[in-house]
């Protein structure tokens, strides 16, 4: 069955739906369980993907708000720079569902004895009427206040595509353990660090998982040495052409230094000398007075 969804100013999808379901599984932590109160209830408890290399998988997480409230809810992961939750925060109406979708980005290479000890962590709390995506503080989710955090732990389970029964079962026997208690100050897209891990299988899992190394690993190796003598034959020949446009350079500021130093030497040689004695117009004007002052003389 569908669900209604409406988009805020933001851009993020919310959940409308006010249909109500019998709850399948309720995924409680002890504080939410001494409080007696339960405000939201999970499906499924484990978020499974298959395992593909160089493929995305997705898993979708349904919350069921079982009060009378609005209430907020926001993931974490002790992992986010692995998988996308959107959305990762939101309002659930009154007695509504609401689904948010989590995608495991896709894997270059299997991780070790194909397990992994990713953990989310759901909280949901109680707000006010009428409260929507947009009015979601973190301090909706803190503690410090006296106010009530019910907390929902779920770890991360790999299953097999349907083509590959060699992977079965993967993280089928493992042993469920209880997380650290996760900081509220944390910031849903902060890393939470775990310091208990998930049970190793035995040796016979071990032996079956050596197995499924796939061929194809070793071509991409070589593709990406290939790659790499490409790129270091490119900076050589691009370290070659700067040392020559350097020399060339070089030569062209000398030769630039050497014409003008011509250019001053043609300028001083174009210089006007001084010409010695008096002028030829001074001369001639001496000799006009001269004349007329001999025709005064004489008359």
């Amino acid at each position: 069955m569908r669900y209604p969804y409406g988009l805020n100013r933001q851009g993020r999808i919310f959940c409308l739906s006010t249909r109500t379901t019998t709850p399948k599984s309720l995924i409680t932590d002890e504080g939410a369980m001494g409080a007696g109160q339960v405000l939201v209830e999970i499906q499924p408890q484990e978020l499974k993907f298959t395992f593909e290399l160089k493929k995305q998988s997705t898993c979708s997480i349904q919350l069921e708000n079982k009060s009378k409230d609005y209430v907020a809810f926001k993931v974490k992961t002790t992992s986010p720079k692995r998988y996308c939750v959107r959305p990762n925060t939101g309002i659930i109406l009154p007695r509504s569902i609401c689904d948010f979708t989590v995608t495991m980005q896709a894997p270059k290479e299997a991780p070790p004895d194909m397990q992994l000890k990713d953990k989310f962590l759901v909280q949901s709390t109680v707000v006010p009427y009428g409260t929507t995506e947009e009015d979601i503080v973190p301090s909706f989710f803190s503690k410090e206040n006296g106010r009530y955090i019910q907390e929902n732990k779920l770890r991360v389970i790999l299953v097999s595509p349907p083509h590959s029964p060699a992977l079965e079962p993967i993280n089928g026997a493992l042993m469920q353990e209880p997380a650290n208690e996760i900081p509220d100050s944390a910031d849903p897209v902060q890393e939470i660090t775990m310091s208990k891990d998930i049970s190793i299988p035995n040796e016979q899992a071990l032996s079956d998982v050596a197995e499924i190394t796939p061929s194809h690993v070793g071509k991409d190796i070589d593709d990406l040495k290939l790659k790499l003598n490409n790129i270091e034959a490119k900076l050589n020949e691009a370290e070659k052409t700067i040392m020559s446009l350097r020399k060339e350079n070089r030569v062209a500021v000398q030769e630039s230094e050497k014409l003008q130093q011509e250019i001053a030497l043609l300028r001083k040689k174009s210089a006007p000398r001084i010409q010695a004695g008096f002028p030829f117009l001074f001369v001639v004007f001496l000799g006009f007075v001269g004349m007329a002052l001999g025709y005064l003389l004489h008359s």
